[in-house]
């Protein structure tokens, strides 16, 4: 007789366990699951083979667990192909909901390109923003296009490539500098030329008052034969922004190194946005012949070498 509360035990043990276990599997997420990351489905991909993938990936613990509750729950049929993306882990009862309802959780990424950032910031914030974005592919294709990518927000899709990005970017640059091509024409300057100085006035001057004026500094340097001796060419050959050169730099044979080298260096070192370009192609002349930005962070001008080492004296030291 006493066999069958036992038996009732064991039984209601056995039942809890089950639930227990089977709550877990359908409503805790896996531990690594993929939360931001792309997941494909392929259009041919049965339930099977998507069980297969998301395990591969860990949206799912077991690719059987998968199948077996789709055909249960009679979604297998309805299971929707594609790119997925999950902003938060989930279980296997809600992972299943997505895709028997299609809901693919695409949703464009905001990706903002700051003026005066290089090839190299920008595959930064395009890892951040996507987190499987193809970087090295990028900066492979963007090697040459230095200056002119130009930067604004942009609103990508998870699954952009590297060729549409630049693509997108290319042809925002060309949309820009046809707003002022009257100026480029009228400013006597090839547009590389002014991509170059636009390039260099992101990094030394902030307004575009001091922009302007800058321009015409260094203009009126190339002009006379005089090395530009600015700074931020260097930062650009160590990729380190506000880099300041040391006595080796400035030693160094390097084609960047603008205070050995007369003319320009051999390309852009940013990314510049329209108000540099405009300022590259409409400078503004002064008597000028000297600038620094000082700790105030105001940019202060001198005439002569003199004005120059007293502004350092007095802004700098």
């Amino acid at each position: 007789m006493p066999r069958a509360p036992v038996f009732s035990v064991a039984f209601s043990v056995l039942v809890l366990l089950v639930l227990g276990y089977a709550s877990y599997a359908l409503f805790v997420p896996p531990r690594n699951f993929p939360a931001g990351h792309l997941i494909e489905l392929p259009d041919d991909a049965l339930v099977g083979d998507m069980g297969e993938i998301l395990a591969e990936r860990g949206a799912v613990r077991s690719a059987f667990a998968f199948r077996l509750y789709a055909r249960l729950t009679f979604q297998d049929r309805s299971l929707a192909s594609g790119l997925y993306v999950f902003d938060r882990p989930v279980g296997l009862m809600a992972l299943t909901h997505r895709l028997a309802n299609g809901e693919h959780g695409i949703s464009p990424a905001r990706v903002t390109f700051t003026e005066g950032m290089t090839i190299s910031d920008m595959g930064r914030e395009l890892k951040n923003a996507i987190p499987d974005f193809d970087t090295r592919t990028f900066l492979s294709l963007a090697s040459t296009s230095e200056g002119y990518l130009f930067p604004d927000t942009y609103f990508l899709l998870p699954d952009s490539t590297p060729d549409e990005v630049m693509a997108r970017l290319g042809a925002r640059f060309d949309e820009q500098m046809a707003t002022i091509q009257d100026a480029v024409a009228a400013s006597g300057r090839n547009p590389n030329e002014l991509v170059i100085m636009a390039s260099i006035l992101e990094r030394e001057a902030k307004t575009p008052e001091d922009m302007r004026i800058v321009a015409g500094i260094l203009w009126k340097r190339l002009d006379t034969g005089m090395p530009l001796q600015v700074d931020a060419p260097f930062g650009y050959m160590h990729d380190e922004n506000g880099y300041v050169p040391t006595a080796r730099d400035l030693a160094s044979d390097s084609p960047y190194n603008t205070y050995r080298n007369e003319g320009l260096p051999p390309g852009p070192i940013a990314n510049p946005g329209l108000t540099a370009l405009l300022a590259a192609a409409t400078p503004e002349a002064s008597d000028y012949l000297y600038y620094l930005t000082g700790r105030d962070g105001a940019m202060h001008y001198g005439r002569t070498f003199e004005d120059h080492k007293r502004n350092r004296a007095l802004y700098l030291d």
